[in-house]
């Protein structure tokens, strides 16, 4: 993909640096809620809030959200769960190809790689990767890349250890898709409030939930494990960046997973050409490019890329 880059002046955010939440207000994140998500949860398929007045799902619909509702006051009010999260915004460049070099808190040259599709396309339609919406050095002109991990997930095992020895596996159920659902909401508040405040690259951006919820807004926040960027152990440099487990309590498995289960992690993009596409198929030669890159052997390169090789 070929952004103009002498036509385009990155801007370097307002408030530079890893910024910490503690104990968010729940209320305020709950406003934020994409509940269409809510109920594909449930196995229930449709528009909200058409979805309640539906012919065939709709009684049922209406049921959950109701009882959703309900459970969602008492998350609030009686404070079951924490929400916590870290940003941060780090000077970085590409290299013109697939890797994008970041500039750590100490100092530290921390590389981020990337996968660029294989796909073929029609002609003039390039084959993106998530480095070409950063700025490359060759380009003398100095980016930055964002970082962030929130979580909703804390205090929940307390409440799904009484639910399961009431063997009330609804409220079970019930409660992590309300943590799933806050854990995402909370993700869309702050990335808001980094376009508007903190990094302030749509500073006037007056978007409804609605628009928020379609993402009618610039710049992305993919996240490793994503369509663009399946690779899991990017999240480690990801973490280790934002100090993330110190700020926010949300550890890695080992299959890099991120515990509590409600919580999410990724990057921000500021470049309003930014966009979401699936990676696809990619052949041996990048996954040998790959490999080398992340300094692996090839059997490493194929555990961790196996869904993407062709």
């Amino acid at each position: 993909m070929t952004i103009d880059w002498n036509a385009f002046n990155p801007v370097k955010p307002l408030q530079p640096g890893i910024h910490e939440f503690q104990s968010y207000d729940l209320a305020e994140i709950a406003k934020y809620i994409d509940w269409q998500f809510f109920f594909i949860a449930w196995e229930l398929h449709g528009k909200f809030p058409a979805i309640l007045s539906d012919e065939v799902v709709g009684k049922e619909a209406t049921h959950l959200y109701n009882d959703a509702q309900a459970m969602l006051k008492k998350i609030i009010e009686e404070k079951w769960l924490t929400a916590r999260a870290v940003i941060g915004f780090f000077p970085a460049n590409s290299n013109g190809a697939d890797t994008v070099t970041v500039t750590a808190p100490d100092g530290a040259q921390v590389p981020l790689e990337f996968l660029r599709q294989q796909i073929k396309k029609a002609p003039g339609q390039p084959n993106m990767c998530l480095s070409d919406f950063i700025a490359p050095a060759e380009s003398g002109k100095q980016d930055w890349i964002g970082a962030f991990a929130v979580t909703a997930g804390e205090g929940i095992e307390k409440w799904l250890d009484k639910f399961k020895k009431e063997h009330d596996d609804y409220s079970s159920i019930m409660l992590k898709a309300l943590a799933d659902r806050l854990a995402e909401a909370f993700t869309e508040l702050l990335h808001e409030r980094v376009r508007k405040e903190f990094w302030g690259y749509a500073a006037n951006e007056h978007l409804t939930n609605d628009q928020l919820i379609a993402e009618e807004f610039l710049g992305i926040r993919p996240a490793p494990g994503y369509p663009a960027c399946p690779e899991h152990t990017e999240k480690y440099k990801l973490f280790d960046l934002l100090s993330a487990t110190a700020s926010t309590g949300i550890t890695l498995t080992e299959s890099l997973a991120m515990y509590p289960a409600a919580s999410v992690s990724g990057w921000y993009m500021a470049n309003p050409e930014g966009k979401y596409f699936g990676l696809g198929k990619i052949d041996h030669d990048q996954l040998q490019d790959y490999a080398t890159r992340k300094g692996w052997d090839l059997e490493t390169a194929e555990k961790w890329l196996r869904p993407s090789l062709d």
